[in-house]
């Protein structure tokens, strides 16, 4: 089997790579544009393997697109491309809504394409997995507040989260207009090692070995439900080679709510046992700056139905999941360090509004 994958070079896709390679014995071709959070170093095994070819491409190039899928003929996409800061969504959201909406719908009328001209068996095998966030679904107003699942409705509120809105819509529509068999997953927020050090947990982390401030939003009370990439790339495969039917939705995640501030002070008593610093307890690292514009308070699903759907189950727990994680920065700085060095040094970003 061939499975077409988009996105491949970063933190989540890379992962599903990784797990396509050393599980299955598909050939998977990696569409990736390159952009400054992809990583060839993240595709461990997989880089070089000869079931593994990267193609450099833009979703957003329909030519590409369809090229790519007639020479490759795909039985699976599973589309993982695109914007995911929100940070970097508050400072230019036309960037998002070029890759996550205008890429998407690309995508999606090359592959309606492609598996309109396949023969009757193939197509009906053929399957679109559409890759998406809990973001889509709002924010959780409360701690009581009910989470997230499969019938929650949309209520985007940042550019980021509302361009994954409209592709998850886009995907949809063209499930119940064309007949193509797509679906969607959502997911919570992932964590792990290869994750590009903007987001909270790498930044954190690393700022903290490096004896900087620890920036935390507000008061530090926004909760999220943090997933470790690893099982997050499990629950994706199974979906994607055969659990997930067209039509459906996927909500897939760990019941492991922390609040911000827990995870900043969990990944200072990690270090601090794992490398003490002279200078004392990381904790005193800890600075509450502005929180960032319309930031949501909470965000949590029920995984009820994908676990039974996938016969899947997360296998991390968030303490031993945070230190494994901790523990690959320890010792894969030759890989970090360039990153902070040359291409993001942990500047606050998504101060506009």
């Amino acid at each position: 089997m061939n499975i077409l994958l988009t996105g491949g070079l970063g933190f989540i896709g890379s992962a599903v790579v990784r797990r396509l390679i050393a599980t299955t014995d598909h050939v998977v071709v990696n569409v990736d544009k390159e952009t400054y959070a992809a990583s060839h170093e993240a595709l461990g095994v997989a880089r070089g393997h000869a079931r593994h070819v990267h193609l450099k491409h833009d979703i957003c190039d329909a030519e590409a697109m369809s090229a790519v899928l007639a020479q490759w003929q795909p039985e699976v996409v599973m589309h993982l491309a695109a914007e995911s800061h929100v940070d970097r969504s508050i400072d230019g959201p036309a960037e998002f809504i070029r890759t996550n909406v205008v890429g998407t719908q690309v995508l999606l009328e090359a592959a309606r394409a492609y598996w309109s001209g396949l023969d009757a068996t193939r197509k009906a095998a053929f399957r679109f997995h559409h890759i998406s966030t809990d973001e889509v679904f709002g924010s959780l107003e409360t701690l009581d507040a009910k989470p997230f699942d499969e019938h929650t409705p949309y209520d985007p509120r940042s550019p980021y989260s509302a361009s994954k809105a409209a592709s998850d819509h886009l995907v949809r529509a063209w499930h119940h207009t064309y007949g193509f068999p797509s679906f969607v997953s959502n997911t919570t927020n992932n964590y792990g090692p290869w994750q590009f050090p903007e987001k909270l947990i790498p930044l954190v982390s690393l700022n903290a070995l490096e004896g900087r401030p620890l920036p935390v939003y507000g008061d530090g009370a926004n909760i999220r439900d943090w997933i470790h990439v690893e099982d997050h790339a499990e629950a994706l495969c199974l979906a994607a080679l055969g659990a997930g039917q067209p039509g459906g939705t996927y909500c897939i995640g760990p019941r492991q709510e922390r609040s911000n501030l827990v995870v900043v002070k969990t990944i200072c008593a990690v270090l601090d046992r794992l490398r003490p610093d002279p200078a004392g307890p990381r904790e005193r690292l800890i600075t509450f700056v502005k929180d960032r514009p319309g930031h949501d308070f909470r965000y949590a699903m029920d995984p009820s139905g994908a676990e039974k759907v996938l016969g899947w189950r997360a296998k991390y727990d968030f303490e031993s999941g945070l230190e494994q994680t901790l523990r690959w920065y320890l010792d894969n700085e030759a890989w970090w360090g360039p990153i902070r060095a040359a291409r993001y040094s942990g500047q606050r970003l998504g101060k506009a509004g």
